[in-house]
């Protein structure tokens, strides 16, 4: 028998890639391919990139040239290294890596990667590979199942995709160009790799999607079902104690949604609604086709139902004609929101997009300036969201151990990370925790007694052990 040939995998940007990165891992299992964590030692290294953030492009030719000298000392030892690019950079500049990297063997786009044992032995055959069409088919249907030890690897939560692409077409995005259209997956599908991941000691699934409140994957009844009836369906799944999901856009809440959140208690009260500006002008050039009120309104729909519930976002500065007065409703509609987290970024033009041939840009010294301000306010909101779980008892799905000895730590259903000191038999479990202190952005306390089970009955089979 052959010994195993080794896989690294780069990821940058999205939850989405991260779940890419496990599939293709899971693909080529079969072809005697095992995870390193180093590029150095790997037989394939795959550069799995975004094109999302400024400058992503040139960071991964960066990184191709660090693979070209390491490729080429692999040669004088006798060892064959192959060098693939994946994901949205691949989708969107596939020709141009060929052109300017030659040290790349496989090109391929995220809709094919259940095409890489293929592409792999193309690029023996050819000494070039390259595969950025959108295929016909589903690319979902044709992933394998993840193997049973690499979603151990992964640990107690996982991310499982339900919908891929986007039809918003925002004008700073480049999703629709390098993901294609809104695709959603049979909810059959999604129930089999949520009852597999379960089987294997995940408890919290992830849902993920470009745009993942479009779900409207088809039901065992034959009809398109929402997100908010999916996410109540997988609830009933044994072993399931927590759901998430992301991200969402604004137009696609639909009441379902809002419905589970009220009276689905495994799904946490905890959403990322990205909403990039205050401002109506600069939504209506981003062609967000929202208005700041309406996106308050949505806010309001869930805090109706759900008291608790918190909220993180997305925020661009700097994008091209934002004045003063645009940035001073954004900061405006964050102080009236009050988030729990959020991601702020300077806009940067992504090729091919609207926006990148708008000419009233802000300068970078006012976007910096700009982006420091929102910034100091976002951390100050988490800061004060954070400080008030001092004193208070919270949930805590345990997840693994602690750098510290004799520490596990886990995360709130706001994803603070909680740590207390205890045995690692709770983990996987959850548990509620007084909190003591805060610790930068982790929450530190002690086990406490635990209200009659009644009350938590989605996590009861897990606490008995049942």
């Amino acid at each position: 028998m052959s010994p195993p040939r080794k896989l690294h995998i780069k990821s940058y940007g999205c939850q989405m890639n991260v779940y890419d990165a496990q599939r293709m891992v899971d693909t080529l299992a079969p072809e005697g391919f095992v995870e390193t964590a180093s590029a150095e030692d790997a037989d394939l290294v795959i550069l799995n990139t975004c094109h999302i953030r400024e400058k992503a492009s040139e960071k991964i030719y960066s990184e191709l040239g660090r693979l070209r000298a390491m490729k080429e000392e692999a040669a004088l030892g006798g060892r064959e290294v192959t060098i693939a690019v994946a994901g949205c950079v691949a989708q969107a500049e596939g020709e141009e890596i060929i052109r300017r990297a030659p040290v790349v063997d496989i090109v391929v786009g995220p809709q094919s990667y259940h095409h890489l044992p293929q592409l792999l032995a193309r690029a023996r055959r050819d000494g070039r590979a390259l595969e950025t069409e959108f295929p016909v088919e589903d690319k979902f249907g044709f992933l394998p199942p993840p193997k049973p030890d690499a979603i151990r690897a992964r640990g107690i939560s996982a991310f499982v995709t339900v919908q891929e692409g986007c039809d918003k077409f925002c004008t700073f995005c480049v999703v629709p160009y390098t993901r294609g259209a809104e695709v959603s997956r049979p909810v059959a599908k999604i129930i089999d790799d949520v009852k597999r991941l379960v089987d294997n000691g995940v408890r919290e699934i992830m849902l993920i999607g470009q745009n993942v409140n479009a779900y409207h994957g088809e039901g065992p009844d034959g009809r398109p079902w929402p997100l908010g009836r999916l996410l109540d369906r997988l609830a009933e799944i044994p072993g399931v104690l927590r759901l998430r999901y992301s991200t969402s856009h604004p137009l696609d809440v639909e009441d379902s949604l809002i419905e589970s959140h009220r009276d689905n208690p495994a799904l946490m009260p905890f959403v990322h609604l990205p909403v990039q500006s205050g401002s109506d002008r600069i939504l209506a050039a981003m062609n967000r086709r929202h208005t700041a009120g309406e996106y308050l309104e949505v806010i309001e729909r869930f805090r109706r139902v759900r008291q608790d519930i918190a909220f993180s976002s997305d925020f661009i500065v700097g994008f091209p004609g934002e004045t003063a007065e645009d940035f001073a409703a954004t900061l405006a509609l964050v102080t009236q929101i009050g988030y729990a987290a959020a991601y702020s970024f300077k806009y940067s033009p992504r090729p091919g997009t609207p926006a990148a041939d708008m000419r009233e840009t802000v300068s970078q010294p006012e976007m910096d300036e700009r982006l420091e301000r929102l910034q100091q306010l976002i951390d100050s909101q988490q800061s004060a969201f954070n400080l008030a779980a001092i004193g208070t008892t919270v949930d805590v799905l345990f997840e693994r151990p602690a750098r510290k000895e004799g520490q596990i730590v886990g995360r709130t259903a706001y994803l603070q990370p909680a740590h207390v000191m205890a045995s690692s038999d709770i983990v996987g479990k959850v548990l509620p925790v007084r909190v003591e202190s805060l610790e930068r952005y982790s929450l530190l306390g002690h086990l406490a007694a635990r209200p009659p089970l009644a009350a938590y009955p989605h996590e009861s089979r897990m606490i008995t052990g049942a």
